[in-house]
């Protein structure tokens, strides 16, 4: 029925305030609040309505999108959204007549922070305060965000301006970001190739500089160079940051960035020697095809010298390669930040499709019924608990373990221009092993929470299946995730490889300084409420990760070829680095908790769910931890049964706990899914829905059916 809460009893249950867990969830009071404003505000607008999304045409899905981009920036514009408010004080800055007084009451800071010269320019403003954009931006980047449609718009802010801004002159910068933030001009991100991923020292586009008219012509020699993948390329952005080979005087100095114009701004049309469009269908019905993913070819295209990303190395007029005495280390900061918000997106797409499964499990009922009886609440069912209570545990290891990166990303900025590179290698490591940790599950869960929803789960209206192809390819943009897990493990061999010099390993490797007591321990458990012990579970994680490593090491050493090594251990080094980033996720959670955590029972509840994601892995790679010897096997049913104990403990609070993620119907997408669980009678209404079923007799009945039905198929015409 409309306007009932199907879920009230389930709500009833809870054992802590949802409100203030909230808040917990979203970091802090105040994201929750621009947050709950932003998201509430985008699912009031019909014009960002999504739920016809999966039924239409690609061509009518992508125009659809573009009106919805559109909109979207009309509405930041007209909301004086605080993207808008940085415009309009990047103007004042750049004409002299804004100073930190007025840049602080806008948005309502005291000015302590905020010590700069109204004459400051864009690039230097940028430069210095990174986090105050962060803040300024903060409304315009989550409208975008709970619009929940794949678009040109999110390569324009998250790759192209970045880019400009990471390797940009100051004077390139001046020239070309206030195009972009006024979206004047509309950048995609064009490094990969049909031929080349992951290897990007293997692209094969080449910039060659001519010194007789002081340009780079970029070419593709081969089909294999073609530019394949870079979203927004095919139909939509007049620029791109191109990577290609850079070659002057004969020689070839690798891969280098350039700002390359690929349509005319007046009429659209693709610049000459440019061949350009848009790769085809993917995966899933509305998901990523939403999405211009474009090829590019190059035909000799020239390019003015100064278009070349000139802040780590220029080519002078003469011809001449020359590096910058600033630092490419600054690069990676950049690449660390992209894979911190992956991060971050992972514990909020595995809460959306684990929030989807567990109402869903509360509303569904199967088996178990006496004499025409109720039937059981398929959540109460132990096989369920067990694939979807850690899943939801996942969830909200992966926000705190994203909120703990969010930190690292800005601890190294600020070091990286004070140029301290010393944490840079572990930032690296931490950033590539947890995109690559975070989003493998994460993909894996959405299809598990699908499976877990039964039948239903299969249909689109569900939101999962959508939900699934639009996250899958982040488990292989900004790096395959075996790849990103290889190098973690060169970087674990590195720190492991220093130790007899007496070297002590720091932060996240910190563990591995004291590898003999790590290689001699066996843990002390010895009745299941042991492994509640954030101490005991600590121990163990880390007692794994350091035998693993220390075994690859030892193995390692045994070929006279170390390449030849890494490339025959490939799979055990994987395993290796996997427990090392589970280890960080574990001890991150535990950390959280001890922090001050306000709410009734809120703390409470997250010390469960850290236990369940801690022993549901356990469970998991039970063979790591009983081969190696760090457990016996009476140990691990002890873990075991205490899980089961935990599961119980979470059963009550299910519902609260995907509640505190505040996730408008809108934004969640999902019949399944609704907050009032009001599931079947909306089920039976968007079948009605479907074009099918516009007809009674469907198109083709009177060519294909009906001779079928008579046996008079000779007279048919095919």
């Amino acid at each position: 029925m409309e306007g009932v809460d199907h879920l009230t009893h389930e709500r009833s249950k809870a054992q802590f305030d949802v409100e203030e867990m909230k808040i917990v969830w979203a970091g802090s009071r105040h994201a929750f609040e621009v947050t709950d404003r932003i998201s509430r505000l985008v699912a009031s607008d019909p014009a960002f309505r999504k739920d016809n999304r999966t039924i239409l045409p690609r061509k009518e899905l992508f125009k659809n999108t573009l009106r919805k981009a559109a909109h979207a920036w009309k509405r930041i514009i007209e909301l004086r959204l605080t993207v808008t408010n940085l415009l309009m004080c990047v103007k004042k800055l750049q004409a002299g007549r804004l100073g930190s007084d007025e840049l602080s009451r806008r948005r309502g800071l005291d000015g302590s922070g905020c010590s700069f010269s109204s004459s400051l320019d864009l690039p230097l403003f940028l430069e210095r305060f990174t986090g105050f954009s962060d803040v300024i931006e903060e409304e315009a980047t989550k409208l975008r965000f709970f619009v929940d449609e794949i678009n040109f718009t999110e390569l324009h802010w998250v790759m192209f301006v970045p880019a400009i801004k990471g390797q940009g002159t100051d004077e390139q910068q001046r020239k070309w970001l206030p195009l972009a933030y006024k979206m004047e001009i509309i950048g995609c991100y064009a490094q990969t190739e049909l031929g080349h991923g992951s290897n990007v020292q293997g692209l094969e586009t080449t910039a060659t500089f001519d010194p007789q008219t002081d340009e780079f012509v970029i070419n593709s020699p081969t089909l294999t160079s073609s530019k394949w993948w870079p979203g927004g390329l095919g139909k939509v952005s007049t620029h791109g940051i191109v990577f290609a080979r850079l070659i002057t005087d004969g020689r070839d100095y690798g891969i280098h960035g350039f700002i390359v114009q690929l349509r005319s701004l007046d009429d659209h049309l693709p610049l000459p020697g440019i061949t350009v469009g848009d790769i085809g269908n993917k995966f899933g019905s509305g998901a990523y095809n939403t999405m211009d993913n474009g090829l590019l070819r190059f035909d000799n295209v020239r390019i003015p010298r100064d278009q070349m990303l000139m802040r780590f190395s220029q080519v002078t007029r003469e011809g001449k390669y020359v590096r910058s005495s600033v630092p490419r280390q600054l690069v990676y900061g950049t690449m660390v930040y992209v894979r911190q918000t992956i991060v971050a997106d992972a514990s909020c797409a595995l809460a959306r499709a684990v929030c989807i499964a567990t109402r869903y499990s509360a509303v569904r009922r199967q088996f178990g019924s006496q004499n025409g009886g109720v039937e059981t609440q398929v959540i109460d069912y132990k096989t369920q608990q067990n694939r979807l209570f850690p899943l939801l545990a996942s969830a909200y290891a992966f926000r705190f373990v994203g909120e703990w990166l969010k930190l690292l990303y800005t601890d190294v900025s600020e070091r990286l221009q004070a140029k301290d590179f010393s944490t840079l290698p572990e930032a690296h490591a931490c950033t590539a092993g947890l995109k690559s940790l975070t989003t493998s599950a994460t993909a894996d869960g959405i299809e598990e929470c699908r499976k877990l929803c039964g039948g239903h789960g299969y249909l689109s209206c569900s939101g999962l299946p959508e939900l699934f192809a639009v996250y899958i390819p982040t488990c292989t943009y900004e790096g395959d995730n075996v790849v990103l897990l290889l190098q973690v493990a060169r970087f674990l061999m590195k720190t492991v490889s220093q130790l007899p010099s007496g070297e002590k390993p720091v932060g996240t490797t910190a563990y591995l300084g004291r590898v003999e007591d790590l290689m001699q321990c066996r843990s002390t458990s010895q009745k299941a409420e042991d492994w509640i012990n954030p101490s005991v579970v600590l121990e163990v994680f880390e007692a794994r990760a350091a035998r693993l490593s220390i075994a690859c090491a030892q193995n390692l050493s045994k070929f006279a070829n170390r390449d030849e090594g890494f490339s025959e251990l490939a799979a055990d080094l994987v395993e290796a680095a996997v427990a090392h980033c589970q280890l960080i996720v574990i001890s991150k959670f535990i950390e959280k908790l001890r922090q001050d955590i306000p709410g009734k029972g809120v703390k409470e509840q997250l010390q469960i769910l850290c236990y369940v994601y801690a022993l549901n892995l356990l469970h998991k790679h039970l063979g790591d931890f009983v081969s190696t010897g760090c457990i016996t096997p009476e140990q691990a049913s002890l873990a075991n049964d205490q899980l089961r104990s935990l599961y119980s403990q979470v059963r009550p609070s299910a519902v609260a706990l995907v509640d505190a993620f505040n996730f408008t119907d809108h934004f969640l997408g999902s019949i399944l899914g609704r907050y009032d669980g009001n599931v079947y009678p909306k089920l039976y209404e968007e079948a009605w829905k479907d074009p099918l079923n516009e007809s009674i007799v469907p198109d083709g009945y009177h060519e294909y059916i009906r001779p079928l039905l008579k046996q008079q198929l000779r007279n048919a015409r095919f």
